[in-house]
């Protein structure tokens, strides 16, 4: 299987860096790989919710970390992205509760609604469809994250209510 290599301008602004270094700041010195996980976050939430393996390069420097010790944390976790993913990514629940309540059916309806597979982005970079393991939302199952907030019982209707309303721009993605 061929990877493909995508390009990422890096910024590292000061404001980014300034955050950084806070966070690493929570923790001693000799522990600054504690700060890993949320660092990975605000760079890619800088870096249009993705990370290019220069960009995990670049905070294995920042952190004096070897490369791979953040290779093996961003391809673990579901919630980094190492490629480019549309503005808005379903994240379908796929696991046990959410799949016998319908999660793979409504993966498939979205999948055919937007003309894509799990794991790809629409033409025009909008949406991508992911399946991830549980989000621990069970009792309001079938479930999916749309950017900071989960989208529960969902529904043929309630996905296409969904869809339309990240189209008009309606959906809000981060509580920040």
């Amino acid at each position: 299987m061929e990877r493909k290599h995508y390009k990422q301008e890096i910024n590292m602004t000061e404001a980014l860096m300034s955050r950084i270094n806070e966070l690493i700041s929570h923790y001693p010195e000799d522990k600054r790989k504690s700060a890993l996980l949320p660092v990975l976050h605000e760079v890619q939430d800088a870096h249009d919710n993705w990370l290019s393996t220069e960009l995990q390069d670049k905070v294995a420097e920042i952190l004096h970390i070897k490369p791979i010790e953040v290779y093996e944390v961003v391809t673990f976790y579901t919630m980094y992205n190492q490629k480019p993913i549309g503005k808005y990514m379903f994240e379908f629940c796929q696991t046990s509760c959410c799949c016998l309540n319908g999660a793979e059916n409504l993966m498939d309806y979205t999948s055919e609604k937007l003309g894509i597979k799990m794991g790809e982005t629409t033409p025009d970079g909008m949406f991508t469809i992911a399946g991830v393991e549980c989000l621990g939302a069970c009792g309001y199952a079938p479930m999916m994250q749309l950017g900071d907030f989960y989208k529960e019982k969902l529904t043929e209707e309630k996905i296409d209510q969904l869809i339309a309303d990240c189209r008009e721009d309606k959906i809000i993605l981060h509580d920040k």
